[in-house]
């Protein structure tokens, strides 16, 4: 695997991501952040501190998980791990910036927007992705994009956040037979 970005080019773009976040919602106190498991929660929750520094607004900060909503839950051979979904707030007309590392096909965010809607009605939701990746089979783009990092089908993203994985870096590269790399959806 190659690192393509380090530690601190991570924390240039998350800040960069939040400033046009804070250009796009003119207000923001009716904005909520959900992360969708794993690493999304901690870059929402990375974004949401950033928020607070620069305008004193603590924002309502929710976790996704997909896990049941996925389109090809019958067809894979395995049950993935699930995560604990908690959205401890209305969604109801509220401005939601939805959060995760990777797009990909676009079939993560498709069931993401398919379980938020199980909690309500947001005004709008916008889409916020560390890196595009491309290679989309639904319509489905970012709001606000990190790193476009072309990739080949065969090559994976893997996003380390200090958090999970004890450093912030992303590689890309193709994975071995015998690992199964998330990170990509």
């Amino acid at each position: 695997m190659k690192r393509v970005i380090d530690g601190s080019e991570i924390a240039r773009i998350l800040e960069r991501l939040t400033f046009q976040v804070i250009e796009t919602v003119p207000d923001l106190k009716e904005l909520a952040l959900i992360g969708i498991h794993r690493r999304g929660v901690w870059l929402a929750e990375r974004i949401r501190k950033i928020i607070e520094k620069h305008r004193g607004i603590l924002l309502d900060l929710g976790s996704l998980d997909i896990t049941f909503f996925r389109d090809d839950l019958g067809e894979i051979d395995y049950l993935p791990k699930a995560f604990s979904t908690d959205i401890s707030f209305s969604v109801t007309g509220r401005a939601i910036l939805l959060v995760d590392d990777v797009l990909y096909t676009g079939r993560t965010v498709k069931a993401a927007l398919d379980a938020i809607s199980e909690f309500g009605r947001p005004s709008r939701i916008l889409m916020a992705a560390l890196v595009d990746r491309g290679h989309r089979e639904y319509p489905i783009h970012a709001d606000f994009i990190g790193k476009k990092i072309p990739t080949g089908l065969s090559e994976e993203v893997l996003v380390h956040l200090s958090e999970i994985d004890g450093e912030d870096n992303v590689y890309i590269g193709v994975p071995s037979t015998d690992t199964k790399i998330g990170g990509n959806s």
